[in-house]
């Protein structure tokens, strides 16, 4: 099957076979690498990206699903150089070890910003649940998400997701770029 999808600002068209899943896709045909496959079952969270702005674990998302939709990956969050607040906050709180939920928690913890900005710390965990990390005990992730939150203010959500770009103004995709 055709799709066309923008993956982190750029369109692409390819052929695709109707069970391949969208993690796949991302990292065999688009050389999108930074999204990972931690199990295949949907269980670890690992392959979060988003998808017209919201998280999803894309092994459990066909390609074909995503045809004419904006998916944005890891990859696709740093401006300009610059880190997006969410990864910063995950550099700066030391938020990971060996880093291989690292993408995918900071995928969803964006999401989880821009439908509660001022998370408290069981509610970071609460949104995080579908996430697994095997490293860290979690303490660090909860702190970063909480500091990232106070850098993204006045507001989360796609906006904020654009590092230079004023926040409250809602123009596309988060991370889709133009």
């Amino acid at each position: 099957m055709r799709i066309t999808v923008t993956v982190d600002g750029t369109s692409y068209t390819d052929d695709v076979e109707p069970r391949t899943l969208l993690v796949h896709y991302l990292r065999q045909q688009l050389g999108k690498v930074g999204t990972v496959v931690g199990c295949d079952t949907s269980n670890c969270g690992a392959c979060t990206v988003h998808l017209d702005g919201h998280s999803v674990k894309s092994c459990s998302v066909l390609a074909v699903q995503a045809d004419g939709s904006e998916v944005t990956t890891i990859e696709g969050l740093a401006r300009d150089g610059e880190l997006h607040p969410v990864q910063r906050a995950f550099h700066d709180n030391h938020a990971l070890q060996c880093g291989y939920c690292t993408p995918g928690m900071i995928m969803q913890s964006i999401d989880l910003l821009a439908d509660n900005p001022d998370p408290d710390e069981q509610t970071v965990r609460e949104g995080l649940e579908g996430n697994l990390c095997r490293c860290t005990g979690y303490q660090n992730i909860v702190r970063a998400v909480q500091d990232a939150a106070q850098h993204m203010r006045p507001g989360a959500g796609p906006a904020a997701e654009r590092v230079g770009e004023p926040t409250g103004t809602a123009s596309g995709i988060g991370g889709g770029g133009e």
